[in-house]
């Protein structure tokens, strides 16, 4: 038992350190910001910090920044750079991760430049807020995705207001 009590704490520690040096193979996408990740073997369902995506049900938006995700993940090879921030699980489990191509590109701050996300910071986990800040900015000025024309009309964390399902997890 002390065994599997140490193998377990090991795991947590790798897969959860605050290094941008794990790679990690993405297993879904669940959706703009969220996916599952295989992590030292094992798969954990995991929220991309700092963005929210519209959900699958604000059509057409939800499925296009679903749709997106994938795009970015099939450039990747399904395979990403996993980072931790201060907070490394959320109420639902779920890992809170930022997730990082290859070229070193922040998918979260992408999805947001693009105009698939939203900015969605909740503290302490907010290292890279600044990013996401500058993203939206320019997403906004550059009318893209959601902002714009037929734009999302309503954000995601008032939709789940509205709307609340257990299917937000």
């Amino acid at each position: 038992m002390v065994l599997l009590t140490a193998s377990s704490l090991l795991w947590h520690c790798q897969a959860f350190s605050n290094s941008p040096e794990l790679k990690v193979h993405v297993i879904k996408v669940h959706d703009g910001d969220t996916v599952t990740l295989m992590i030292n073997g094992r798969m954990r369902k995991t929220r991309l910090i700092g963005i929210d995506a519209p959900e699958m049900n604000q059509r057409p938006w939800g499925r296009q920044a679903k749709e997106h995700l994938i795009d970015i993940m099939n450039h990747t090879d399904w395979i990403v750079t996993m980072e931790t921030d201060a907070v490394t699980t959320d109420k639902y489990g779920r890992s809170l991760v930022f997730l990082w191509t290859n070229n070193n590109e922040l998918i979260n701050e992408r999805m947001v430049l693009d105009g698939y996300a939203v900015l969605f910071t909740i503290r302490p986990n907010v290292r890279y807020k600044d990013n996401f800040t500058r993203a939206e900015q320019r997403a906004r000025q550059e009318r893209k995705g959601i902002w714009g024309v037929n734009g999302l009309k309503e954000a995601p964390v008032k939709y789940r207001e509205k709307h609340p399902r257990k299917q937000y997890r």
